[in-house]
């Protein structure tokens, strides 16, 4: 396996769709980083070689991934949390955050339904 950005990227598969087993990297930044490295799409990540592996690295260098992004994220929901704008009470209480209905749906975000009162058996 080939390590970019701290992360073992598949052998088997075409580098465009490894490159977005990096976390912040989806196919629209993978299509731009293999074109700024000069590297076809098409081909297999078992097939390049070390310096097209290395033009690869030195271009996702360049994007905000992995641990730095995390953190980056965590830190802003933090941040609506403790100014206590509508966002982030909606993520302090554990519900959904981009005005989505909750009447009926939500049920990822809202957890395990409670028990309904006389429901008959």
């Amino acid at each position: 396996m080939a390590r970019i950005a701290g992360i073992d990227v598949p052998r088997e598969k075409r580098v465009v769709i490894s490159l977005t087993y990096v976390y912040g990297i989806g196919k629209s930044t993978a299509q731009a980083i293999l074109k700024e490295a000069g590297v076809s799409e098409d081909t297999r990540v078992r097939d390049l070689t070390e310096d097209e592996l290395g033009r690869i690295r030195t271009a996702v260098d360049q994007y905000n991934t992995e641990g730095d992004l995390r953190r980056e994220v965590s830190l802003n929901i933090k941040r609506l949390i403790e100014i206590g704008s509508y966002r982030g009470l909606r993520h302090r209480r554990g519900l959904p955050v981009r005005g989505q209905k909750t009447k009926n749906n939500a049920r990822t975000r809202k957890g395990p339904s409670k028990t309904i009162a006389n429901k008959k058996k």
